[in-house]
């Protein structure tokens, strides 16, 4: 579904009204699949829900009940009154990998909505960019995403200290960084949110870190331990989650730190000095 004029205000009175609940991890993933569907969340069955969350009809209903209302019925009818108007759903004429691509360009167009402020990632960039060293953490799903950030960001930032292990020694990691001077920490946090990673960032803050977190909705675990969060949505439609919102989010947030690196633009250039003089690349 392309997006519409209302779709971002449908999207920010859905996460008000998901604010302030606890919800479980199945519940949050029913709000994340509604507040990606802002525009059609009005007119979805419990079991168009189910189905495209990848829950049961009872953990909607559930979920119902955990925001207050009777059954199901009665939400869909509370968003009937909330959510701006907008065209019913189309039919679906596609297979399902072709839902899944759809899903990650709404995705896209939700960033796009977001990004309509720049002001939150211009601050995430001004903090990443002051911070000497800059820890970046990913682990598990989201070890790709904090990989490529990383290796960009070296490109430009004097000192990128990747933390893609947990265990033991994840926290050692961090009180060295902030021994060497850190002052911020950017955290890339998907499904399933491993529970080292909330463990981390408690700590990280704990140190003195400001934590920059580039996470999957507002309702993800680690969202309470961030000083500033950037959302992005993952796709859902597939038997693994696919997050190319958070990526480019990831990039869009490195663009910012650049921005903030007076330096950032004679690294590059060095480095590609460096890179033609040895014949790095084939092209």
């Amino acid at each position: 579904m392309s997006a519409t004029g209302g779709e971002p205000e449908a999207t920010a009175r859905l996460q008000k009204l998901f604010e302030g609940h606890r919800l479980t991890p199945t519940q949050r993933r029913i709000a994340h699949c509604l507040v990606r569907r802002a525009a059609d969340a009005p007119f979805l069955s419990s079991v168009e829900l189910a189905e495209l969350a990848g829950v049961s009809q009872p953990s909607v209903t559930r979920f119902a009940v955990a925001l207050g209302f009777d059954g199901y019925p009665a939400l869909r009818r509370h968003l009937r009154d909330v959510v701006p108007a907008a065209e019913g759903p189309a039919e679906a004429t596609v297979n399902e990998y072709q839902q899944a691509v759809h899903a990650e360009i709404d995705n896209l167009r939700h960033l796009a909505s977001m990004l309509a402020d720049p002001a939150p990632v211009e601050h995430a960039g001004r903090l990443l960019a002051a911070s000497r060293p800059l820890p970046v953490l990913g682990l598990r799903a989201a070890a790709a995403q904090a990989t490529g950030f990383a290796y960009f960001a070296r490109k430009v930032h004097p000192d990128v200290r990747l933390l893609d292990e947990g265990g033991t020694l994840l926290e050692d990691r961090v009180d060295g960084a902030v021994r060497a001077g850190a002052t911020a920490l950017l955290c890339f946090a998907l499904p399933r949110h491993p529970r080292e990673v909330v463990e981390a960032l408690r700590y990280a803050r704990s140190a003195g870190l400001t934590v920059v977190t580039v996470a999957d909705s507002t309702f993800a675990p680690v969202a309470r331990h961030s000083d500033v969060l950037l959302p992005a949505a993952v796709g859902t439609g597939l038997a693994f989650d696919t997050a190319c919102a958070p990526m480019l989010l990831g990039r869009v947030l490195l663009e910012a730190m650049c921005d903030a690196l007076p330096d950032a633009q004679a690294r590059l250039e060095e480095f590609d000095a460096r890179a033609a003089a040895r014949g790095l690349f084939a092209e």
